[in-house]
């Protein structure tokens, strides 16, 4: 992250958050230490929403001196995978972050396992040998009080061996459950006797077969940000039933009081996150998977060629508050559009090529165009471009009988080649069906850009590539993957409301001859076109490039 970044942040207005900090800070609470923690289970890509939580926890660490923390809550063995947590890490440390220390709540097994131990010996706890559909019977409802289970009054003893049975896999799964002893008629329904571990037999990722029973997300959380010394627990909203657990679990055991502290979700139009949901788009093919530039992941967002910078900047306006509310994806790509302007090389692709034969150059004349990389950027420096007879236009900047206030290419007008000449359109060229295949063109030497005393005022300008000259390229051109601007919370299913537009892949694009050596992370503006990065997906020869994002917000003006 930029000390730009940082420096602008701490001369904004504070959230909630940072309010409570600072007043933590002022009153000399923990030492005046920060130290924050971005937990992620390793069961599946991270996607947008992680990426706000990821630039809360660590920004917040950056912006008052403090610490944040990778650590991986993989107490599901069932789920998780060491692919995830290779794709976590990579994620975020392409967002710009490098955590203070990267742990597993596995690390704590033996701890948690302790703590469990000392909760029995102190009577908060006890071994339920009822099934889950028992346990739910005796749970109440929000206004009725739960019943005891009838093994609620265990001895200690009793309590501490059958814990002990359960570690050594004397049990079969589902037949025993550790439970605290909580308050059978609280309002908060997570307070009635909560499961703390259950029995499992899989084989996890890290620990292999040396556990069988694995500890409840409330059995591990706030005792793992005990052990690490956080001092500020950030969670979404969902968790505030739990806060009063995570301080029930730390009192009892009578360790480091970390706190929790809970913000609400900012959910991205025209986007659903459901790990659910976009597991069934992976499974069905409707994406190429998990990093299909379609995709809300960091991988795919990445793929498509956002930078990390445009998702800092846009998490940093999107701000943190108490209030879900849906942003708008336009956001997303002004902040992304933004940064790319600056950062971008110019180039010059043809997506739907139509070949102009220019009459009146020499056929064996070949000259270099100069053009800047990036007017954004003084230090960017220039390309040089052949210019020949023939070259490549796109088929829409011609018409053969255009309508009023159509300033592009047409029989008799003129229009200016980007960097080089002024053409005029003399003759069309069709096929057996009526279709322009080529068209014959005289140029103007005395309009050379630069150098232009032609006198001449053509209406528009067009980018172009030499026929000779250019390469070919597949262009991938991505746009919303969902025709509606909440489809997380729409009645009809998911899929019905897929975008069929959302991918269109233009097979015989042309691209000017300095991008034959474009790399996968590398960042374009085709010309008039849109901001480009090349695909993994490229290979000598042929490359790909996938559209980033297009140089205007076409899709709000189109909806309106």
């Amino acid at each position: 992250m930029t000390t730009e970044l940082i420096e602008k942040e701490k001369t904004e207005s504070n959230n909630f958050l940072e309010e409570i900090i600072e007043q933590d800070i002022a009153a000399g609470k923990n030492g005046g230490r920060v130290h924050t923690r971005f937990p992620p289970e390793p069961n599946g890509y991270l996607h947008v929403g992680h990426a706000t939580s990821i630039c809360l926890n660590f920004g917040l660490a950056l912006k008052y001196g403090g610490k944040c923390n990778l650590r991986f809550d993989d107490t599901n063995p069932v789920t998780e995978d060491t692919e995830y947590v290779d794709s976590i890490l990579a994620d975020v440390r392409w967002l710009g972050f490098e955590p203070a220390g990267v742990y597993y709540a596995s690390d704590y097994f033996p701890r948690l396992y302790e703590f469990a131990v000392d909760l029995i010996k102190k009577g908060f706890a006890y071994v339920d040998d009822s099934t889950a559909e028992q346990i739910a019977a005796l749970k109440g409802t929000p206004t009725e009080p739960g019943k005891p289970s009838p093994y609620r009054d265990r001895s200690v003893e009793e309590n501490l061996d059958l814990f002990e049975r359960m570690r050594k896999g004397e049990f079969p799964e589902g037949s025993k459950t550790l439970r605290a002893k909580g308050d059978l008629a609280s309002s908060n329904m997570i307070m009635r006797d909560p499961l703390l571990y259950r029995i499992k037999f899989a084989h996890h990722h890290r620990t292999g077969d040396d556990w069988c029973i694995y500890p409840m997300y409330d059995m591990a959380h706030g005792q793992s940000d005990s052990i690490e010394h956080i001092t500020h627990s950030i969670c979404t909203m969902e968790f505030i039933p739990h806060r009063e657990l995570y301080d029930w679990c730390i009192e009892k055991l009578d360790i480091f009081p970390s706190k929790q502290y809970e913000f609400a979700r900012r959910n991205l139009s025209y986007t659903i996150v459901s790990k659910r949901k976009l597991l069934k788009l992976v499974n069905e093919n409707h994406v190429r998977g998990w990093d299909d530039p379609r995709m809300p992941t960091i991988s795919a967002m990445r793929r498509r060629g956002y930078t990390a910078a445009a998702i800092r900047e846009w998490a940093r306006r999107v701000g943190i508050a108490k209030r879900e509310i849906l942003v708008e994806l336009s956001l997303l790509e002004f902040c992304v559009r933004e940064d790319l302007n600056k950062i971008a090389t110019r180039s010059m692709v043809v997506l739907n090529p139509l070949k102009v034969v220019i009459t009146n150059y020499p056929a064996d004349k070949r000259e270099l165009m100069e053009m800047g990389n990036n007017p954004e950027d003084p230090n960017a420096g220039t390309r040089k471009l052949p210019f020949s007879n023939e070259i490549w236009i796109e088929q829409d900047d011609f018409m053969e009988n255009p309508p009023p206030k159509f300033f592009r290419l047409s029989p008799g007008s003129l229009a200016r080649l980007k960097g080089a000449y002024i053409i005029q359109c003399d003759e069309v060229i069709k096929d057996a069906d009526g279709n322009p295949t080529e068209l014959r063109c005289t140029y103007f030497p005395e309009s050379r850009s630069g150098s232009d005393i032609s006198g001449l005022k053509p209406k528009t300008t067009i980018h172009w590539v030499c026929a000779n000259c250019g390469i070919p390229a597949e262009v991938r051109l991505y746009d919303r993957l969902f025709t509606v601007e909440d489809p997380a919370n729409d009645e009809r299913d998911f899929l019905e409301l897929i975008n069929p537009d959302s991918l269109k892949v233009v097979p015989n694009a042309i691209a000017e001859a300095n991008l034959a050596e474009a790399m996968p992370g590398e960042k374009y503006q085709f010309l008039r076109l849109g901001y480009f990065t090349p695909d993994p997906d490229s290979k000598p020869g042929k490359l790909v490039f996938n559209r980033t994002v297009t140089l205007k917000d076409a899709w709000s003006k189109a909806k309106g």
